[in-house]
């Protein structure tokens, strides 16, 4: 799935270790797509690929490649949406969301 908009926010980078005993680290960012309703979006971006936003300034126009998976847990249903491809936007872009599929 690919989506436009402009950074809103960088948040703090995250680190924990894993079951198995592995490091990890997070960093999430909010995506403002410029839509009337619901125009924020967190997105995670995880191990090398935190090097993605690292770089960015607030207000940069950016175009993000990301999955969007769901895992049940005790009858929930938790959401991620993780970035695998961040790309700077010259000039201003149009707001949207593309897929193959639904986005929801």
């Amino acid at each position: 799935m690919k989506i436009t908009g402009k950074l809103a926010k960088v948040l703090d980078r995250q680190t924990g270790i894993s079951k198995a005993g592995k490091e990890w680290q997070k960093q999430s960012f909010v995506l403002d797509t410029g839509s009337d309703f619901n125009n924020e979006i967190c997105i995670d971006t995880f191990g090398d690929k935190i090097e993605l936003i690292q770089n960015l300034k607030i207000g940069a126009n950016i175009e993000v490649k990301l999955n969007v998976s769901s895992k049940e847990f005790k009858g929930r249903y938790y959401h991620n949406i993780s970035a695998w491809e961040i790309n700077l936007i010259d000039g201003v872009a149009d707001h949207t969301v593309e897929s193959d599929e639904m986005p929801f």
